[in-house]
């Protein structure tokens, strides 16, 4: 008896073997539908998908043999793994010198006949064989001989999946991973954001109350804007908050939102560092949207508006309509406007057209 060759690329092959996880693994309907339809196809009463790590042959599908592995060293199919571009083929194991006197052709299962063809990775590396099996000599066909590679490609398809498979079941781990961490960085965060500003909306109301006898109207307006600014950060930070925790929550939580309550609320946060004129065009008084969303969209928006506008007042258009299924919002302004040759980059992240806006500060990633 000879055995098998190492294979000389014996390393990558066992791990390129352990990348699909699949040794040891409990019997699948599907690879064993394809040992049964290799068994039938040749005539043999034995199919095996046979897997070669550094110790034994392990089956991953037996057809009509109990054992689950046997020694490497016995194994026809560490043979066949040496030849990954052929069908290993042997009539008459009896008279092979390389398996005359091996156990598995003197005793249990008496393998006489095989005939494996090697199960190849994308990395092109051996992993073990679909392998027929027959207790007396025996030939194979072309078409046999056919059929029973295009099998083993169908093996391959099966175990490619089940990596591809593994693989995003990692990413998807990762991914929650993550999140989770992300989750608790947005609360610390939220907490951190919120203090100052409780503070800020107290002493704002505590100014008021002790000095609101020496306060002509104009100042006690600008504190009720501070105290409202205050409030209105709290709750879209509370909103962001809770985003991070339930996209899917958020999106359903909607609120019943006065036009010309939110439009004030928006005058009020830039209203006193910028000279703005924001008109609120729409024939619509409410509208049934996320609160929180649609603030985070509209300072994001008329933020921008402010800091490119080449104009000493910033005239700010807002317009609101509605269709069967949307709300349809625009924002126009008075503004430079953005080149026709531009418009499609203000919509990939982080990308920015100039270096520094209306004020001279630079813009930060």
């Amino acid at each position: 008896m000879k055995a098998p060759k190492i294979p000389q690329n014996e390393k990558e092959r066992i791990k390129d073997l352990d990348s699909y996880s699949i040794l040891d693994t409990l019997p699948e309907t599907d690879y064993d539908n394809l040992t049964t339809i290799a068994a039938e196809i040749c005539g043999t009463p034995i199919s095996l998908i046979s897997l070669i790590d550094d110790k034994r042959q392990w089956f991953k599908s037996h057809h009509g043999l109990d054992a689950s592995e046997t020694p490497k060293e016995y194994a026809f199919c560490g043979h066949a793994i040496n030849e990954p571009n052929d069908v290993f083929i042997v009539q008459d194991a009896r008279k092979d010198e390389r398996f005359h006197d091996n156990p598995l052709v003197t005793g249990d299962p008496h393998v006489i006949f095989y005939a494996g063809v090697p199960l190849v990775s994308k990395a092109g590396l051996a992993l073990g064989t679909l392998c027929v099996i027959d207790h007396k000599p025996n030939l194979l066909s072309q078409s046999q001989i056919r059929s029973l590679a295009a099998l083993s490609k169908q093996v391959m398809n099966l175990l490619e999946l089940r990596k591809s498979n593994f693989l995003l079941e990692q990413v998807v781990t990762e991914l929650e991973e993550r999140n989770e961490a992300l989750e608790k960085f947005a609360s610390v965060a939220a907490h951190d954001l919120k203090t100052p500003l409780i503070n800020i909306s107290s002493l704002t109301q505590l100014f008021r109350e002790q000095y609101k006898g020496i306060l002509d109207a104009d100042g006690l307006e600008m504190l009720e804007m501070i105290i409202g600014s205050s409030d209105n950060l709290i709750q879209l930070i509370d909103g962001l908050l809770h985003y991070s925790k339930a996209e899917s929550i958020l999106r359903e939580e909607k609120s019943n939102i006065a036009l010309n309550s939110l439009i004030k609320d928006l005058v009020g946060l830039f209203s006193y560092d910028h000279n703005l004129n924001l008109v609120l065009k729409s024939d619509l008084t409410h509208i049934m949207v996320n609160k929180t969303a649609i603030h985070q969209i509209l300072i994001n928006l008329l933020t921008n508006a402010i800091k490119y506008n080449d104009k000493e007042v910033v005239e700010i258009e807002f317009g609101v309509s509605e269709s069967e299924t949307h709300y349809h919002f625009y924002l126009s302004d008075n503004g430079p406007g953005i080149a026709a040759e531009n418009q499609e980059k203000i919509f990939k992240i982080f990308e920015r057209l100039m270096a520094t806006d209306k004020f001279g500060r630079p813009e930060m990633e």
